[in-house]
């Protein structure tokens, strides 16, 4: 199993694809919820350039269709989302896949589906959306490790850069996070910390 960065922003636009890229991210997740689909697909085609020329991975999140179009060769897809999704047609792109897991029952059909990581959240609260799930905790990220095994574990959810080490102590491959970049007011510094922080776990 391929591993993940451990650093794993997940933004709202190619700009800040653009804008995360020359710092040293190398994966980045593209989550824009309700556009229209030209401005998507623009968006999409945008961060791909750039991931390309940056030698970085873009994950698109719940468009699948558009990024089959574009090429995009990662998917990101809550449970919701996996209802709709074409899985053999991505299989047969060789489109990797991550899957987000709130429960047993989640986990269980995420992993039925042989995806290329599993995600885990919220592990605090978020401030980002209404979820109707607790927070999960620390020693969830050690159970659902124990029960995937070597398969990346990527664990989302109102973690800052003061909590990332928990998260990785507690069992986690790779953190997820948005609103300790976007909303930072040192985003670039914020960056530039994150990775001087994960770059030994790469």
């Amino acid at each position: 199993m391929s591993r993940l960065d451990p650093f794993y922003p997940v933004v709202d636009s190619a700009a800040w694809v653009q804008r995360l890229l020359p710092l040293g991210t190398r994966l980045v997740q593209l989550r824009i919820k309700d556009a229209p689909e030209a401005r998507l697909r623009a968006e999409i085609g945008t961060a791909l350039v750039a991931c390309r020329a940056h030698a970085a991975q873009l994950v698109v999140n719940d468009h699948w269709q558009l990024a089959l179009d574009a090429g995009a060769d990662f998917v990101h897809l809550g449970q919701e989302d996996l209802e709709d999704a074409d899985l053999p047609a991505l299989r047969r792109r060789g489109v990797r896949l991550g899957i987000s897991t709130h429960d047993e029952a989640e986990l269980a059909r995420a992993l039925a589906l042989a995806p290329d990581y599993i995600a885990l959240g919220p592990v605090y609260p978020t401030t980002l959306k209404q979820m109707p799930w607790a927070p999960q905790g620390l020693p969830r990220i050690g159970e659902w490790k124990a029960k995937i095994g070597t398969l990346p574990l990527v664990a989302i959810g109102g973690i800052t850069l003061e909590r990332a080490q928990g998260c990785f102590d507690a069992g986690a491959d790779a953190v997820a996070l948005v609103s300790d970049i976007t909303r930072h007011p040192e985003p670039d510094a914020r960056t530039v910390a994150w990775l001087q922080a994960t770059r030994g776990r790469a």
